[in-house]
């Protein structure tokens, strides 16, 4: 019989964070800080919106590019945000989370065969396979933890070629919890005018930053006709479920990832665009909250870290911390894995957000205090054996 799989497909790794997520889900009594979802459930308001819109009966299908009411909502926060304005009818988008968003922007994008796209890293998951399966061919920058892995103009000219297209933005950063400042965003803007790329700037995270405001590359000038800005609802609103996310970009690209969502998914769900108008009109005070919770747990995991010398920079974004492990002697899958059958304790191996992730654990604090801390007391005692 022909092999019915593609090649391609067959050839690109599963996610590192789902196979730990997957064992730990066997085991008893363990704790997992592998996961990035919010411990905190949606908002009673943003689900009540929701429940209402079943019980009015609003079940159909909305408009491909997505509910108008929820664009136009979008198109307010990016002005009240970043001061940038999009038009709502043909610049912004409604996806199924902010990963079908990075898809889309890919295929709609890239020549298969033909443009590389740039690819920082340690970052998310998705962005080389989907490079992949679009056809491109995935350029990685490997980001130093002595720059606080933050993205550098010398960085791109080094890896830029005559057939580099698209450049990816993953910040604030996950899994380091890096942040690129309105400086160096600046810096790297004068390059991707030079160069004449594109960008795309995965914003997910933008609203969980513990050191002033986030600063969205758009704002720059010259930098909304070069950028297709990816965001959604999964983490600043505790949404994950819902599955529901965004694209703000030029029109003629907005077009073709819609025409793509057409084929392929039709529109989001329904129900979720609906709470999502709620989040964004009425949300604010549940991300302050959020954001103030996160940010104990953040200074919180720091101050252990330095009290059991496990060196970690300190990170401004997202919810995750990415502490150093390299001199332990141990390879990260090796670290995570004993850890997890020692002390039933689960962390993600840096090597899970790309090669250069090698020495590195990432740990999520999307857990409340009371997990943090037993978690704390496994490590603590897991490296004082490691040091025996």
């Amino acid at each position: 019989m022909r092999n019915p799989l593609s090649n391609t497909v067959v050839d690109i790794k599963p996610s590192g964070i789902r196979k730990f997520f997957d064992v730990v889900q066997t085991i008893d009594g363990a704790i997992s800080l592998g996961v990035g979802e919010p411990d905190f459930d949606t908002p009673w308001h943003i689900r009540d919106e929701g429940i209402y819109s079943l019980e009015k009966g609003k079940t159909f299908y909305t408009s491909n590019a997505g509910l108008k009411e929820l664009k136009q909502e979008i198109s307010n926060y990016m002005k009240r945000s970043q001061n940038v304005t999009y038009h709502f009818d043909d610049e912004v988008f409604i996806t199924v989370g902010g990963s079908e968003a990075i898809d889309l922007a890919l295929r709609a994008m890239i020549n298969p065969g033909v443009d590389e796209v740039l690819i920082p890293q340690p970052s998310y998951v998705s962005y080389e396979p989907c490079t992949i399966l679009a056809g491109g061919k995935p350029v990685i920058i490997e980001l130093k933890g002595e720059n606080d892995f933050r993205l550098t103009p010398e960085q791109i000219l080094e890896k830029v070629t005559e057939n580099t297209k698209v450049l990816i933005l993953p910040f604030p950063n996950n899994p380091t919890g890096a942040v690129m400042e309105e400086d160096d965003l600046k810096a790297i803007a004068k390059v991707i005018e030079e160069k004449d790329l594109f960008v795309i700037s995965d914003e997910i995270y933008g609203e969980l930053t513990y050191k002033g405001k986030h600063k969205s590359i758009v704002s720059l000038p010259g930098m909304k006709e070069r950028t297709i800005l990816i965001n959604g609802f999964s983490k600043a609103y505790a949404m994950t479920g819902w599955r529901l996310g965004y694209a703000c970009g030029p029109a003629n690209i907005i077009a073709q990832m819609v025409k793509i969502h057409q084929f392929a998914i039709m529109c989001a769900p329904t129900t979720s665009q609906y709470a999502g108008v709620e989040a964004l009109r009425n949300g604010d005070e549940d991300v302050a909250m959020m954001r103030q919770q996160y940010d104990q747990r953040r200074r919180y995991l720091l101050d252990q870290f330095k009290k059991m010398d496990l060196p970690c920079f300190e990170p401004y974004g997202a919810f995750y911390v990415f502490p150093c492990i390299k001199k332990f002697g141990l390879t990260s899958e090796e670290f995570a894995t004993r850890l997890l059958n020692e002390e039933k304790l689960a962390v993600v191996p840096g090597t899970a957000f790309g090669d250069c992730g090698e020495g590195y654990i990432r740990i999520s604090y999307a857990y409340s205090f009371e997990d943090l801390k037993k978690a704390i007391e496994r490590l603590k005692r897991f490296i004082s054996n490691l040091n025996a």
